[in-house]
């Protein structure tokens, strides 16, 4: 399992925090470990996600990934 760090850019509220978690949550075998205002903790398997899974999500709720470590 690798963990991943997403800084995200223009949350500002928990509406965008559940937002957020919401498109997530919508990843098979994603282990969400944290989400809050700028930022999201996610962990998974590398084989099965890919980043671009995780910033296609972040941008269904209206977002964008600033980096992901």
């Amino acid at each position: 399992m690798k963990t991943y760090q997403l800084n995200i850019a223009g949350m500002t509220c928990g509406h965008c925090v559940m937002s957020v978690k919401k498109e997530l949550s919508k990843i098979p075998a994603l282990n969400i470990k944290d989400v809050k205002i700028g930022s999201a903790v996610v962990e998974a398997d590398e084989s099965t996600i890919v980043k671009e899974k995780l910033l296609q999500a972040v941008e269904e709720a209206g977002y964008t990934v600033t980096s992901i470590q």
